[in-house]
């Protein structure tokens, strides 16, 4: 009989333990072991090179976070089965099972408007299936239909396991220290009142440094102006290969990725959807920008190349957007230079806007050492929290090199 209760050596939070057995057989699984070859984030290696950890990785780090949670809530009184625990862990272990190549990149290309946790729900259900519904309760969890609500506060919200183990995992691989929040501390403050998920108040601090480390590795990692050009590029190549798919050009491709490149109606998802998504990952999307820089549609062929050698355009950045004038003098000189005619297909503004706190969902509560509740904002102690509840916009505005 095989073993199960392995330990995983995590470079980030150390042994990580399986402590059920249904665990491992999800990891087993071939749904989870593409995870693999699936970059936890994105292109971000192009610019941030120890950044190559996978969504394997970071699905078993939140796991084991979550592990840690419910250890401390049931230390602090709160009644928790053994059902209940397993289920939490299998839920956040495959909460980003429907991730596509690339993480968020390119995943309302691939399948139309289908969100990432669409398809990871659809995933969890086939995996219900195959396990005879022991995961039905995990998938409640998930949906946030489950009767005790704070199990999927600690799934998703803006205080979850899954945040904190990104945040200190991608702070970890791209060596930008801002990010390298205190999970321990975090989760030893982690308490429940009224079935809700809250913070003991003396934690104030630690939440704060969280919100703020948050805010810090998105403008400084996630929203890097190259980071935002490279996802934005690897978008505009699959929507130039999607558009020149549908006029008929035939382009090298994986069979799996040529089957979403000339498909184009994914109203519900059939069985061969699901089954050629999950054979898909980053290596498809790699292997065919090799191939596509030497397309002859020089737009198809100019995107690939700045991503595969990495020769990306000039970015400027602005915290207004850039005026009309601007962007046609930046417009017709490409246009010119490369002798197209084909409009703004090489210069483009974009825009990242983030709001590190939002106060009016799913609030973070504090705990008073009387029992009752505040929110996080509105507590006497915060010095910071109330400050950064209102959004921010950066522009970038991306345009070829012209020497």
């Amino acid at each position: 009989m095989q073993n199960k209760f392995k330990i995983i050596n995590d470079p980030v939070h150390g042994f990580i333990k399986i402590p059920y057995e249904i665990l491992f057989d999800i990891i087993e699984h071939p749904y989870f072991q593409r995870l693999r070859r699936i970059s936890q984030t994105g292109l971000l290696s192009l610019i941030f090179p120890g950044a190559t950890h996978t969504r394997f990785h970071h699905a078993i780090g939140a796991m084991h976070l979550m592990f840690t949670a419910l250890e401390t809530l049931k230390l602090k009184g709160v009644q928790i089965s053994r059902e209940e625990e397993k289920s939490a862990m299998a839920a956040i272990l495959m909460h980003d099972i429907g991730h596509g190549p690339f993480s968020h990149a390119l995943e309302n290309l691939l399948m139309d408007n289908w969100h990432h946790e669409d398809l990871s729900l659809l995933l969890m259900e086939k995996l219900n299936t195959e396990m005879n519904g022991e995961l039905t309760t995990a998938i409640q969890m998930f949906k946030g239909i489950y009767h005790r609500q704070f199990f999927n506060q600690l799934i998703s919200s803006q205080l979850d396991v899954d945040r904190l183990d990104y945040l200190k995992r991608d702070s970890f691989y791209t060596g930008v220290s801002e990010g390298n929040v205190n999970t321990q501390r975090i989760i030893s403050m982690m308490n429940v009142a009224d079935d809700q998920l809250v913070i003991d108040a003396k934690g104030i601090y630690s939440v704060e440094n969280y919100l703020t480390a948050r805010m810090f590795m998105y403008w400084q990692v996630y929203y890097h102006k190259t980071a935002t050009l490279a996802e934005f590029l690897l978008v505009k190549v699959m929507n130039r290969a999607k558009k020149l798919a549908s006029e008929g050009v035939e382009l090298p491709a994986s069979e799996n990725l040529r089957y979403f490149l000339y498909k184009n109606h994914f109203d519900k998802a059939s069985e061969e959807d699901i089954a050629r998504f999950t054979e898909l990952d980053d290596t498809d999307m790699i292997a065919a920008m090799k191939q596509w820089q030497f397309s002859d549609d020089f737009v198809l062929s100019y995107y690939c190349k700045a991503l595969m050698k990495r020769k990306f355009p000039k970015t400027i950045i602005s915290a207004e957007p850039f005026t009309p004038d601007f962007i046609r003098e930046k417009t017709d000189q490409a246009n010119e230079y490369f002798g197209i005619t084909e409009g703004d297909l090489l210069v483009h503004e974009i825009s990242r806007s983030l709001l590190p706190y939002n106060h009016n969902k799913q609030p973070i509560y504090l705990l008073r050492n009387n029992g009752d509740k505040t929110l996080l904002n509105e507590f006497e102690g915060q010095i910071l929290s109330s400050k950064i509840t209102e959004p921010a916009t950066k522009y970038i505005l991306s345009f070829p090199r012209i020497e």
